[in-house]
C-alpha cells in the first residue's frame, strides 16, 4: 500500500488497537488476506451491494416505483442493523478506542499508554456509515505526550484497498455532515 495522503476528519470512531511486539514482521498479503474475520468480509462485501444498490434504487425513485423503493431502502436497513450487531461482537474491550480523527491514510487516538514510534498493531476500525468494518495494520508514526495521557497517530501499513475506499466514504460522509450543519448555521444568523 503507498502512503498517500488523504484528508482527515475529527470524529470519533470506535477502533480496537492491538499492539504487536517490536520485531513482529508483518504477514505478506495473502496470510494477511486469509486473517480477515469473515464478518468483516461480509461487511464489506455488504457495503459494495449497497453502492450498486442506491444507484438502481435513485432509478426506482425516479418512476412510479417509490413505494418500491422506501421498501427496499428499509429492507437494507434493516440488513444494515444486524450487520452491525454482528460486527459489534468483534469488538474487544481491552482495545478499545476512540479516534479522535481518522483518514483513508491514518488515524489518531488517546491512550493512557505510550507506543513506541514504528510499533505495529493489528486494528479494527468500527465505522457507521458506510456501515463496515475494517481489519488493518498500522504504524506508530507519532506519540505526544498530553494533560491526560497520549496521542497516538498510526499509518496504515496493511490496508486492502477496498477498505480504503470505504474509508474516503465514511471521511466523506463526515466531512458533508460538518458541512451542513455550517450552512445550517449561516442560515440561522
Amino acid at each position: 500500500m503507498s502512503h498517500d495522503e488523504y484528508f482527515s476528519v475529527h470524529y470519533d470512531l470506535t477502533i480496537n488497537v492491538e499492539p504487536l511486539a517490536m520485531d513482529v514482521i508483518l504477514p505478506n498479503i495473502e496470510t494477511f488476506e486469509r486473517e480477515i474475520p469473515a464478518p468483516f468480509r461480509v461487511a464489506q462485501e455488504c457495503s459494495s451491494l449497497d453502492d450498486v444498490s442506491e444507484s438502481e434504487l435513485s432509478f426506482l425513485k425516479l418512476d412510479d416505483g417509490k413505494r418500491l423503493a422506501s421498501y427496499l431502502n428499509n429492507q437494507n436497513q434493516k440488513l444494515n442493523l444486524l450487520l452491525s450487531y454482528l460486527l459489534i461482537q468483534q469488538d474487544n474491550e481491552k482495545y478499545r478506542h476512540k479516534t479522535s480523527s481518522f483518514g483513508a491514510s491514518k488515524f489518531t487516538f488517546e491512550s493512557k499508554a505510550a507506543l513506541n514510534l514504528t510499533q505495529k498493531a493489528k486494528v479494527k476500525l468500527f465505522l457507521e456509515n458506510p456501515p463496515s468494518a475494517i481489519y488493518c495494520y498500522a504504524t506508530v508514526t507519532q506519540c505526544i505526550e498530553t494533560e491526560t495521557g497520549y496521542s497516538i497517530e498510526m499509518a496504515y501499513e496493511l490496508l486492502r484497498d477496498i477498505d480504503q475506499d470505504l474509508l474516503i466514504k465514511a471521511a466523506l460522509f463526515q466531512q458533508q455532515k460538518v458541512l451542513k450543519l455550517r450552512a445550517q448555521e449561516r442560515n440561522l444568523t
